[in-house]
């Protein structure tokens, strides 16, 4: 079968251009870099798999939010795409992985003259606090693989990656490994978040976001207007003094305003006196 393209844009990187890389789990001593506006993040472990013309690269990381999982593909072309997976979401991952095998173990050989309309063939999906994440078993004209795509609420950018079917398990094992070391927990907050809240005042529209990270529970409320989006992130535990704040000056502005408006309404009084 040949080689199946995601169809993202290739990033050039010395490590994912490395052919001799064993495909072995490794520790690396603090080997972290520093990117303009962001803290240092920490390679804790690697595996590599090449899996037909493709590798693929596993690292765990650690940032100042926390541990998570890359997964980097790398074609034969030296394109590159990856997704990011919290631990507990690379946990669910494996286990679609199990399922999606024995459902691919299932079928019998392709057949070019009867292809499902849009090539899916079992299609899943995981949610992660503001990531949704697509996977899609297909079929096409090259073979039958694993699109994997990871999209985020309401804009950002979307990636993917697309494993041949023939590795599934193979990269489900590494993952396991994985997970056995460092574990699936993310901690933080375990009970159920508020929904999201909108409202539109004139031509501008104020989402409220709940979300949840390894530093913990967060509101991110945006500003969209003619398709231009700002935001600000408020940590859950700054909430009431914000709120407080925010009455404070309510409080304030009605007063002004309450003021103002009895001061319109005193009656024009003239000098009677003769």
């Amino acid at each position: 079968m040949s080689d199946l393209g995601s169809g993202d844009e290739g990033i050039s990187g010395s490590k994912y251009n490395a052919g001799n890389m064993e495909g072995s789990l490794s520790r690396n001593d603090f080997d972290s870099s520093v990117k303009a506006g962001s803290a240092v993040e920490q390679e804790l472990a690697t595996k590599m798999l090449q899996i037909q013309s493709k590798r693929f690269y596993l690292d765990v990381k650690q940032n100042r939010r926390g541990r998570f999982i890359k997964v980097a593909e790398i074609g034969a072309d030296g394109r590159r795409s990856q997704i990011y997976l919290a631990l507990s979401t690379a946990a669910e991952f494996r286990d679609h992985l199990s399922a999606f095998s024995d459902y691919y173990a299932s079928l019998g050989p392709p057949n070019t003259d009867n292809l499902p309309e849009d090539g899916k063939l079992k299609s899943e999906m995981m949610i992660k606090d503001n990531r949704r994440y697509y996977l899609d078993l297909k079929e096409n004209a090259r073979g039958r693989f694993l699109r994997v795509s990871q999209t985020i609420t309401r804009g950002g950018p979307r990636s993917q990656i697309a494993l041949p079917a023939q590795g599934m398990i193979e990269f489900r094992d590494a993952l396991t490994d994985l997970l056995e070391e460092f574990g699936a927990n993310d901690g933080g907050f375990k009970g159920d978040l508020p929904e999201e809240r909108h409202m539109k005042v004139d031509n501008k529209n104020f989402y409220f976001d709940i979300g949840q990270n390894n530093r913990g529970v967060y509101m991110r409320i945006s500003e969209v207007k003619n398709n231009f989006r700002t935001s600000i992130t408020i940590p859950e535990k700054c909430w009431i003094r914000f709120r407080d704040i925010f009455n404070d000056y309510c409080d304030k502005m009605k007063k002004t305003s309450d003021s103002i408006t009895a001061d319109n309404n005193l009656p024009t009084t003239t000098n009677s006196l003769k």
